[in-house]
């Protein structure tokens, strides 16, 4: 679902000291052209720091770290494949997006498939999502890819396009059984299945109850509310409140919130062919929404987003500064601790009475291994246990959201806080539900994404109107999607 969410930007991490033996730590590269040949992270290098990290990233730019897309394909020449049973010493690769939360619950996972597979060295690296972005764009267009990657949404087809990513359906050893068609259908590009999610998840709104309670405000029934009802509450939380609070937040730039906005509208953000499919009207909607509670108060003031507010406890809500918000679905338990456990989670208002459903199952993460792995067939299994077995999600929680096989996240169910069984229930009650499609980001998402951010900011500071935002933004799309 994703420009990312800035409540989901987890700072750059390593793995703990006792962990270095099983994972590659990072070379600080000082030139586009060393960075290119050296992408390949060495378990003997010394740990990346952060103006190290700044290097490598400068490089990978200078170099076109970008250059998957502006270099040419991967070629399709032929790999050696190891034998699926083959008991010969293996070592896998094995990379992410995350915080060293995430990391760790990875990592007790992993331990358990260590432990079956001795003849398996699983080696890990981790970054914050954009540098992550970077560097795997920079190794994949080096020829040096993982065997098993992480692919963020608007990628996976940039990558599939090129004859990157393997065909999950041709491994034997990746067990796709328990994974409804809805679940893989938007990850089928060109009849080859490049991606299976990392987890399931969906947007929700959270809303802080005391603020109701202190100021009489009735809770609305997420059932059925609309955008409306959300405009009436959150500019009565204002002016209650002498302007203290404001009623609600949400980045205009988070593409995730406008997916469901411009599906409940009767359009797609991007169709089935790949093509941008909101109109300008839609768009501009979008935008005068926000406008016309921030006029009346209800929405704060231009200026009011800070991008260092990541983490939950930082977060608007959390600081008593707002009293409702969008969050990532399989984020709620860290909000709601970080409340004090008065939160509310609701459905994406206009769900009930707008043109059609909005809100999709959706998965923002996805796993993918390399069409250049010579251990195709290890990845695969590796993948399937994490996809397909209980154990390996009792380790890993819902960190990146729900099970993508349902039994497994059933089953999950009594071993989670009470906080994540309310946001596996949301999300197991969507699935149950008529929902609209889901469809892979085409090439040319992130340019879009990054255009949405740019007009976002001008009419929140009343450089351009909400309409010349929208046909801004239709005209990039147009352009950047146009054969």
């Amino acid at each position: 679902m994703e420009v990312t969410h800035h409540q989901d930007r987890p700072a750059l991490r390593r793995p703990e000291p006792d962990q270095h033996h099983r994972s590659r730590q990072a070379i600080q590269i000082t030139s586009a052209k060393e960075h290119a040949m050296s992408a390949r992270l060495s378990p003997k290098s010394t740990p990346l720091t952060r103006r190290g990290f700044n290097h490598l990233v400068v490089g990978a730019g200078a170099a076109g770290a970008v250059g998957l897309t502006a270099a040419c394909a991967v070629e399709p020449e032929e790999v050696v494949q190891e034998p699926a049973d083959s008991d010969e010493p293996i070592e896998l690769n094995f990379v992410w997006w995350g915080d060293a939360g995430r990391a760790e619950v990875t990592e007790a996972a992993l331990d358990l498939y260590r432990a079956d597979h001795p003849n398996v060295t699983i080696t890990t690296e981790y970054q914050d999502s954009g540098p992550y972005k970077d560097k795997l764009a920079t190794r994949i267009a080096a020829g040096d890819a993982p065997d098993l990657m992480a692919i963020r949404r608007d990628q996976l087809r940039e990558y599939g396009d090129r004859g990157a990513l393997a065909d999950l359906r041709t491994l034997d050893a990746m067990d796709l059984a328990g994974l409804s068609d809805p679940v893989l259908a938007p990850w089928d590009v060109n009849s080859q299945l490049i991606g299976v999610p990392a987890g399931l998840n969906t947007i929700g709104f959270i809303i802080q109850t005391t603020v109701l309670e202190e100021h009489g405000i009735d809770l609305p029934d997420g059932d059925t509310w609309t955008w409306d009802d959300l405009a009436t509450m959150a500019n009565a939380i204002t002016a209650a409140s002498g302007g203290s609070i404001y009623g609600t937040c949400y980045e205009m730039a988070t593409v995730a919130n406008l997916y469901v906005w411009v599906r409940q509208q009767g359009e797609d953000l991007y169709t089935e062919d790949g093509r941008f499919g909101a109109s300008e009207a839609t768009i501009q909607s979008w935008f005068d929404f926000a406008d016309e509670m921030r006029t009346t108060g209800g929405f704060p003031p231009a200026g009011f987003f800070d991008a260092t507010t990541s983490a939950a406890e930082a977060s608007y809500i959390a600081q008593g500064r707002v009293a409702s918000q969008i969050i990532p679905t399989n984020n709620f338990k860290s909000y709601n601790e970080a409340c004090g456990g008065t939160l509310a989670l609701l459905r994406i208002p206009g769900e009930s009475t707008a043109t059609r459903r909005g809100q999709s199952i959706d998965c923002p993460h996805l796993w993918s291994i390399s069409s250049q792995s010579a251990h195709q067939a290890q990845a695969a299994e590796l993948l399937s246990f994490l996809t397909n077995e209980l154990s390996a999600w009792e380790a890993m929680g819902t960190t990146r959201g729900v099970p993508p096989n349902s039994e497994v996240a059933e089953g999950l169910v009594p071993n989670l806080e009470e906080d994540d069984v309310t946001a596996t229930e949301y999300i197991l009650g969507l699935q149950a539900e008529d929902l609209p499609p889901a469809f892979a980001d085409p090439v040319g998402a992130t340019e879009i994404q990054s255009k949405l951010a740019d007009v976002a900011v001008e009419v929140e500071f009343a450089r351009i109107t909400s309409a010349d935002a929208a046909a801004q933004l239709v005209a990039t799309a147009n352009d950047v999607l146009a054969d």
